[in-house]
């Protein structure tokens, strides 16, 4: 029995120990970013440390989404391994990192899911100056729902103590809002429409206004002038998942291949195809790749649902599961002709098949989940468009 005393003795007296050097290190670093949200939180935390740094703010950032990244001062990446899985302790290690460093500002992207763990990464961890919340979008609802409204409540776990937050989510910003008041932080909606297509067209790969705006108010927070925090931004190395086009040329046709394949869920896929047909105007008429798993058959199921009352030509399914949602499909009355059930897939069968339209040029969207044959696609055309720029 007295051992067992001393034993939780000494784990109370290692855990405040733990908890006073963690806060010694947060108190050296005068500028915390912390950013959640559903979708584009990798994005955005590049964008914002690519901002600060070209503003000659001396910042480390840390990504959590595709592949997860340290970012230095200079902008070189160190990846992180994980032996153990992902673990919130991961930002007290980041943050002692950094402290060591006598960094300006660290980003971090929120790496939590349940409600209980984001309320204790900002409010025990990051202790954030400037609070960022990308959207909110029906995903995780395992553990954040059953509805979308608590996502809400869960994601606003992260809004910082008497602060400033920032965000592009306009549907729920009441919600945000009311929870922001109560904890004495001021909560400030980016507007995207002050972000112009031109401005977008410069980056080298498909950059959302929403996540742009966001970067550029939490930049111009710190002091640093738009134009330069944009050339920060034009210059920094977009998240594996970020969306991006490929073009090649096959065949006497130009086929531009849209990596979405990061977006997941239905309203964030949407919003990537609107966007790209924005800001391609010459856009006619889009063909769609929809990568199928045995494990994402929900997030499939949903896609087919929102392709049903969408605009396109073809509907190419490929992966480990396309009988099932070819079945699906028809079920939600997309037209039979339309779907071409591929399966398991190559970069250059895949060409060799689009090469058969009628069509001097091409855009195939790719959605639904980067891993298994979505990852060997993006790496084919992301190959193949390097070698054609000489790159």
């Amino acid at each position: 029995m007295l051992i067992l005393v001393v034993a939780l003795l000494f784990l109370i007296l290692f855990t405040l120990f733990e908890f006073r050097k963690h806060h010694i290190c947060r108190d050296r670093i005068p500028g915390v970013v912390h950013i959640n949200g559903t979708r584009g939180k990798s994005s955005v935390t590049r964008l914002i440390a690519a901002g600060l740094r070209a503003g000659g703010k001396k910042t480390i950032a840390k990504t959590t989404g595709s592949a997860p990244r340290v970012i230095l001062e200079s902008g070189e990446e160190l990846p992180i391994e994980r032996m153990f899985g992902a673990n919130i302790r991961e930002q007290t290690k980041i943050m002692k990192f950094a402290a060591r460093r006598k960094i300006d500002a660290l980003v971090l992207e929120c790496m939590a899911i349940t409600p209980e763990y984001q309320w204790v990464t900002e409010h025990k961890m990051a202790e954030s100056d400037v609070g960022v919340i990308t959207n909110i979008r029906p995903d995780h609802l395992d553990v954040m729902g059953p509805g979308i409204k608590n996502v809400a409540y869960s994601i606003c776990n992260t809004i910082p103590s008497k602060a400033k937050l920032y965000t592009s989510e306009e549907k729920y910003f009441n919600v945000i809002n009311r929870i922001a008041r109560e904890n004495e932080t001021q909560a400030i909606f980016t507007d995207k429409s002050k972000v112009s297509d031109e401005e977008i067209k410069k980056f080298p790969f498909f950059a959302h206004k929403e996540n742009v705006s966001l970067a550029l108010e939490v930049c111009k927070n710190y002091g640093i002038d738009r134009s330069v925090a944009l050339n920060g931004m034009y210059k920094m190395k977009p998240d594996i998942g970020a969306t991006k086009v490929y073009t090649v040329d096959r065949f006497d046709k130009k086929i531009h291949f849209v990596h979405a394949l990061a977006a997941n869920d239905p309203k964030s896929t949407r919003t990537v195809i609107k966007n790209i047909k924005q800001v391609y105007e010459q856009i006619e008429e889009i063909y769609i790749l929809l990568n199928t798993r045995e494990d994402r058959f929900f997030r499939s199921k949903q896609l087919i649902k929102m392709l049903a009352k969408e605009e396109f030509e073809k509907l190419y399914l490929i992966g480990r599961e396309t009988a099932r949602v070819k079945s699906f499909a028809l079920k939600n009355k997309i037209d039979q002709s339309k779907i071409m059930n591929i399966g398991w897939t190559y970069g250059d069968e895949l060409i060799t098949l689009l090469s058969q339209l009628d069509k001097k040029e091409i855009w195939l969207f790719g959605i639904g989940n980067i891993g298994g044959n979505g990852g060997l696609i993006v790496k084919y055309f992301k190959q193949e468009s390097k070698k054609e720029n000489g790159s």
